[in-house]
């Protein structure tokens, strides 16, 4: 199993500069990379300086994260949205980064589960489309929180299915697991294939529905039973990646090494009970 670091952990006071030099310093193998923080590097620097840091180190970029609010859009939204894409897409193709986090919206109104899966899947497919000749796959992020559109492991499941194609896979977030009380069940008849990002994290421990990102902690320190998922992961074949996202603002407050380190080390600790490392 790689180990990956997601830069929102260190969201408020890094920039994609520096995490990437700490996270080469302390041995992950992945960055997932945010837009917003490519956007502020590139202020800066160029693209060509982004390849050249990564042909000549170890760590190497596994995904950008996210175009956010990719469903039910206006007009206007939807083609920021595909604006954004190509733009990914661009650079992907130049640092080799070749899958992009989609994020469904939230706050959509009176739709139906049915009318919510047709909406999602057309938008999918339609952005799939567009990144196809790139080469870079999306994976669609469910979030654990109830007004959001998707909000289980199950349901975006049944929405990747349904898309049905080798360039559409899904995000496993712990934390969006455990949110809204997805079923293990669903995750135990999952292709490992379809699973293109995986997240730990751990939280506090609050009913379902009432948790939210900056309840979040250290992976083995929280609620989220952590040992079933990896357990189950490893009982259905998946072996890529694991990425530690964190939203804490405690711990954004922290030393940026500092953060990077806890980072790795606990989540190291938590997968090595179940696969290997490195």
């Amino acid at each position: 199993m790689k180990i990956a670091f997601n830069q929102a952990t260190t969201m408020k006071h890094s920039t994609l500069k520096r995490d990437l030099e700490l996270c080469e310093k302390h041995g992950y193998d992945f960055i997932e990379i945010r837009l917003d923080k490519l956007n502020d590097y590139l202020v800066e620097n160029t693209v060509k300086d982004l390849k050249t840091f990564f042909d000549t180190s170890r760590i190497k970029p596994y995904a950008f994260n996210a175009l956010e609010f990719i469903n039910f859009r206006d007009d206007a939204g939807y083609h920021q949205i595909r604006e954004d894409l190509k733009f990914l897409c661009e650079m992907g193709e130049t640092i080799d980064c070749k899958k992009i986090v989609v994020v469904p919206t939230f706050d959509v109104g009176d739709y139906t589960y049915s009318q919510i899966k047709e909406e999602t899947v057309r938008v999918l497919n339609e952005l799939a489309d567009l990144a196809q000749p790139h080469g870079v796959k999306l994976a669609l992020e469910f979030c654990g929180y109830p007004n959001c559109s998707v909000n289980t492991f199950g349901q975006a499941y049944e929405i990747v299915e349904e898309v049905n194609r080798d360039d559409m896979g899904l995000v496993l977030d712990c934390f969006h697991f455990h949110a809204m009380n997805s079923n293990m069940e669903d995750l135990e008849k999952a292709d490992p294939n379809k699973i293109f990002v995986f997240h730990i994290d751990d939280c506090e421990d609050l009913p379902v529905g009432s948790l939210r990102d900056h309840h979040r902690v250290w992976p083995g320190e929280g609620a989220i039973k952590l040992e079933s998922i990896l357990g189950t992961l490893k009982g259905i074949g998946y072996r890529e990646m694991v990425s530690i996202e964190l939203f804490r603002p405690e711990y954004w407050e922290w030393e940026v090494e500092q953060i990077i380190k806890v980072a790795k080390e606990t989540t190291e600790k938590m997968v090595r009970k179940y696969f290997e490392v490195g």
